[in-house]
């Protein structure tokens, strides 16, 4: 195997605007630096799709959504929910979405293609331990899914 395939990018799935991937490369070099690690479009428990969920180096779980507009903002009614998987919620976005749309109980991350900022931290609540022990599994899964991917295309990812 050639160490080429160790830092393979796996194709993006479509859905995300190419502002929207920008604002998530922003994010992973943010989240890296912080000693983070991340996956991206994280199936939920609750059968939502989490667009950045970080684990951090305590255990720790953060979960990014990012909104590339203030329309993506307004009609997504889903992310509250998403604080039910996570000790720290924060929303990402990039310098043309009015920072004053995003709610004050969420953390906030100014993003761009080259790195990012937290802006403001997300307040802490910690997750209960069974569900934390769920996401780690779920975390755990998805990464080594993806990256045996990469080792052998032939196979996919089933959830």
């Amino acid at each position: 195997m050639s160490n080429g395939l160790l830092h393979m990018v796996p194709p993006a799935d479509g859905r995300q605007s190419e502002t929207a991937l920008a604002i998530q490369r922003g994010v992973g070099r943010l989240i890296r630096q912080q000693r983070f690690a991340m996956v991206t479009e994280l199936p939920l428990a609750t059968s939502r799709r989490a667009d950045v969920v970080a684990l951090g180096p305590a255990g720790e779980i953060w979960i990014v959504e990012i909104k590339s507009s203030v329309e993506d903002f307004r009609v997504d009614l889903k992310w509250p929910e998403y604080r039910l998987s996570c000790d720290r919620f924060l929303f990402a976005t990039h310098a043309g979405v009015p920072l004053d749309i995003f709610p004050q109980d969420a953390g906030l991350i100014l993003a761009d293609g080259y790195g990012a900022e937290i802006v403001r931290p997300g307040p802490e609540h910690r997750l209960a331990g069974a569900t934390r022990k769920a996401m780690l599994l779920r975390f755990g899964q998805a990464a080594a899914n993806r990256l045996h991917g990469l080792v052998d295309p032939s196979t996919h990812e089933s959830w």
